[in-house]
């Protein structure tokens, strides 16, 4: 398949980097030269330097027989008028733009985007994707990374496991033992900075980074078993009254349950904003370092606190000292993926990353066939994916352990003639069944082959 990218900045570098690795052809624009150098000195991929919504430059990248275009420069409006050139000039197949600005998603302009107007064919809002990435953190709070699968009959659960936990120093086969009416299973290990795929013989230790697939029924228990204490967050404080935090308030306050905001922002005009956009939610015009602003925001009496601002340090520095203060969840949105290192010493419980939230969103449009969800898990070290069982798939009618399935991957949970079943090696794997299977990177394409996935739009 022949993919565009426009953009060479963070979601351009990943997705490039995971398509690259999957026999695709994959060409990079953007109008910054350093960033093209610096992504074909690295990647297997072709670089062109110039505006990505001009069409000679399109034309440069291959737009004339690309099968796909993926818009993700800084510029919404760039994104745009590059989806259309793509359409009209070279009649490219498959569009997808990313676009920020709020204004332009509003629903009563859904029709802007038919093929007669701007022929845009997947939207993807970062904000929005971040927001309800932020929604999931806070029904969790006892995990530090969450998503759900097979339309919600199971959770990934990333936990980090204490001292306390009653399950250290146990292999993963004698906790199946030990806990055989729970449906779980551990299919990924953070340790040492290191993520690996665990084997039966595997032992958990305290400080693992453990991330399980979960049946919705049992998360309570699995919570309990891996010494983790879940618990509801009734009062929150979200730093950053911009589109994320405005769009998480919003939700919160149209939520079931009652939920007591408080939003701290530092810019006036914006804090008006969110004060007219918002019903039940209290603005605070401050900044959250400042702990005047977050002791009148009762930081010490708060269930959680949401640090969603532009700024990487003010969000972890605004956790700590929350969490200093007594606040039981603290959640930092983290641009750099570097700075995740400080979560620890800075007691910070978890932190949402943007990058990967778009680059999954993405993932999920372009992985297509049977492949039905995608999930990128941490700096795109892994990915979670969620795929149907054709009926020429190589793997349809075999035993479980008979497949020859990948060394860092793991099927974690199949949905089977309408009910869950925990994968084990008699499970035979029918035409139909649904799988999700957490793969590390390199060995995604095989996990593709494996269910004869194609990403053919045509």
């Amino acid at each position: 398949m022949k993919i565009v990218i426009c953009g060479a900045g963070q979601v351009g570098w990943q997705l490039a980097r995971h398509l690259s690795t999957e026999n695709n052809s994959v060409t990079v624009v953007d109008v910054d030269g350093a960033l093209i150098r610096r992504i074909t000195d690295t990647l297997d991929v072709g670089g062109v330097t110039g505006f990505a919504s001009h069409p000679n430059i399109l034309e440069r990248a291959g737009a004339r027989d690309a099968d796909m275009i993926i818009a993700a420069t800084y510029s919404d409006e760039v994104n745009m008028v590059t989806c259309q050139v793509a359409h009209s000039v070279f009649e490219v197949p498959r569009k997808i733009a990313r676009i920020r600005a709020q204004d332009y998603l509003q629903s009563e302009y859904s029709d802007l985007y038919r093929r007669e107007h701007l022929p845009i064919d997947v939207i993807i809002s970062p904000e929005r994707e971040v927001a309800e990435a932020a929604l999931r953190r806070l029904k969790a709070p006892a995990a530090f990374d969450t998503e759900s699968f097979l339309n919600g009959e199971v959770e990934l659960v990333g936990i980090t496991l204490d001292e306390e936990c009653a399950v250290l120093n146990t292999s993963l086969r004698q906790l199946s033992e030990l806990f055989s009416t729970l449906t779980a299973v551990v299919v990924g290990v953070r340790r040492d900075s290191h993520l690996f795929v665990p084997h039966p013989n595997d032992q958990l230790y305290a400080g693992d980074q453990v991330y399980l697939t979960v049946a919705q029924k049992d998360i309570a228990r699995t919570y309990e078993i891996f010494g983790k204490r879940n618990f509801t967050t009734d009062r929150v404080v979200i730093i950053g009254g911009g589109n994320v935090g405005l769009f998480v308030a919003q939700k919160l306050e149209q939520g079931d349950r009652k939920v007591r905001v408080k939003v701290i922002e530092r810019d006036r005009k914006r804090a008006e904003i969110a004060a007219d956009s918002l019903n039940r939610t209290m603005v605070l015009h401050g900044d959250g370092l400042e702990a005047e602003i977050l002791e009148e925001a009762n930081i010490s009496d708060v269930g959680a606190i949401l640090a969603v601002t532009d700024d990487d340090k003010t969000n972890l520095l605004a956790c700590s000292r929350a969490k200093t203060a007594g606040t039981p969840l603290a959640i930092a949105l983290i641009n750099d993926p570097s700075l995740s290192v400080l979560m620890e010493p800075l007691g910070i419980d978890a932190y949402i990353n943007p990058r990967a939230t778009t680059v999954s969103s993405i993932l999920r449009h372009i992985r297509h066939g049977s492949v039905r969800k995608v999930y990128s898990v941490g700096d795109a070290e892994a990915e979670v994916i969620e795929a149907q069982v054709m009926g020429t798939s190589p793997i349809t009618g075999e035993l479980m352990r008979d497949i020859d399935w990948p060394e860092g991957s793991i099927v974690g949970s199949i949905w089977k003639n309408g009910k869950l079943v925990l994968p084990k090696g008699d499970t035979r794997v029918e035409e139909g069944d649904v799988l999700v299977v957490f793969a590390l990177s390199h060995d995604v394409p095989v996990i593709e082959q494996l269910f004869q996935v194609s990403i053919d739009f045509f």
